[in-house]
């Protein structure tokens, strides 16, 4: 998918953010690279089989489930935050998109019912922070936009949360997407 494909996104994305802030408006002219990429990074490494159900743990207003959404339309995503007007903007985006595989949630994580095959996230808290709170709600993985320093993010994991290393893959995303911005980030997997 190009940045034409995403046209339509970019504009409701520019439209939302002019009412309810949810990209830095030093940031909305770089929503393709920064926003959108950065949320596909998780589809080259980890394409989401038909019928699969994913959690979108923070999604803000919609990254990375939205972009996701679009990539794999037989794909269940549950969008979650815990900030009212982020995810009414998420639902609104995705309803204008008519992603009819998308359902955005108000709520912690931690009061939601059920397991999804993936969780993901985009930079929401330090692995070993975030791993607790969506432990249970996974049946496959967790899969995690994350920059700079991972390593120490994932000796954190290992120590204080019992994931063993050898369940944990990091692939840097600047291996596929060759602009600057992605350098020091990477798609993380913490296999169940």
């Amino acid at each position: 998918m190009t940045k034409t494909d995403f046209a339509e996104v970019i504009r409701l994305y520019r439209e939302w953010n002019e009412r309810i802030n949810v990209i830095s408006r030093k940031d909305i002219d770089n929503i393709y690279e920064h926003h959108i990429l950065h949320s596909l990074a998780i589809a080259e490494f980890h394409p989401f089989l038909p019928g699969t159900t994913v959690l979108d743990v923070g999604t803000g207003g919609g990254f990375p489930g939205i972009p996701l959404a679009m990539r794999f339309p037989e794909t269940r995503f549950t969008l979650c935050d815990s900030i009212g007007k982020k995810v009414k903007v998420a639902s609104a985006v995705a309803d204008s998109l008519g992603l009819a595989n998308v359902e955005c949630v108000n709520a912690r994580v931690e009061t939601l019912h059920g397991v999804y095959d993936y969780v993901v996230s985009r930079a929401v808290a330090a692995l070993d922070k975030f791993y607790p709170m969506v432990r249970g709600r996974f049946g496959k993985s967790v899969i995690c936009l994350k920059g700079g320093d991972v390593e120490s993010e994932i000796g954190n994991l290992v120590r204080h949360c019992g994931v063993r290393r050898d369940r944990i893959s990091v692939s840097p995303i600047n291996s596929v997407f060759k602009d600057e911005y992605f350098a020091e980030k990477f798609v993380i997997e913490i296999e169940k």
